[in-house]
């Protein structure tokens, strides 16, 4: 029974594994962490979802590698997970000292709970893993989290522009966004038109998505303009801004 219990704690800790790695794999060719973890985990679980992000995965030969590995491990792996859990509870409910595996299970569980929840662990594990991804494949690797020093406070977000917005028919140039410290890197039109590295000159339209980089309260903060109040609002920020860079 006991070897049944540590079967599974075994398999559920190389299947934490897996997703990490793959996470890390699809990071490193220009996923964000968050989008990375949720198709690593989506593909181990050979569940699948029709989004922009998926379209991006399949479209690319490098991130259709890693997810055709995924759904492969995860179609052995959970199967037997499931068989491994439905024995040891069939087993243990006929034994006379069931609570003593059971403690076992639960003491493995919180055990890997916390050891997955670790950020001491998991900044090694990172580390660890980038280091073999490097150097046993060829991977494109892009390290925009330390590029784009996304941990300090910035991030790299996308925002919808709804009737009514400050930034609504507004060109990049007279919205001066860079003035407040948020740059647009992009702009996707309802029509489907992607802009990449938009000019000064483009014109923000309602249904138009941003991608913005800044600090997160900013990007926050702008989000919520009305063009009632967006122009005090963006005073404000710009004194901001100018005052944090002078003491730097």
């Amino acid at each position: 029974m006991i070897i049944a219990i540590i079967t599974l704690l075994v398999v559920i800790a190389i299947t934490l594994l897996v997703t990490r790695l793959a996470t890390m794999a699809l990071t490193m060719t220009g996923m964000s962490e968050e989008a990375a973890r949720f198709q690593a985990r989506s593909a181990l679980a050979t569940v699948g979802f029709t989004t922009t992000e998926a379209e991006n995965v399949v479209n690319h030969p490098v991130r259709r590698r890693i997810i055709m590995a995924l759904m492969l491990t995860g179609s052995i792996g959970v199967p037997t997970v499931i068989a491994t859990v439905v024995v040891s509870f069939l087993t243990t409910s006929q034994s006379e000292h069931w609570w003593e595996p059971v403690g076992v299970l639960a003491t493995g569980l919180l055990a890997l709970t916390l050891l997955a929840r670790s950020q001491w662990v998991e900044k090694r594990i990172n580390r660890l893993m980038t280091w073999a991804l490097h150097k046993w494949t060829n991977l494109d690797v892009r390290d925009y989290v330390s590029l784009l020093q996304l941990q300090n406070g910035y991030a790299v977000t996308e925002m919808l522009v709804e009737a009514g917005d400050w930034l609504e028919d507004k060109t990049l140039l007279t919205a001066a966004l860079a003035r407040e410290g948020v740059l647009v890197l992009a702009i996707f039109r309802q029509n489907g038109e992607y802009i990449g590295a938009p000019l000064a000159s483009d014109v923000i339209h309602a249904q138009d998505i941003l991608v913005l980089y800044g600090q997160i309260d900013r990007l926050q903060e702008l989000d919520q303009r009305t063009s009632a109040t967006g122009d005090s609002a963006h005073a404000k920020a710009v004194r901001t801004y100018a005052s944090l860079r002078r003491r730097k």
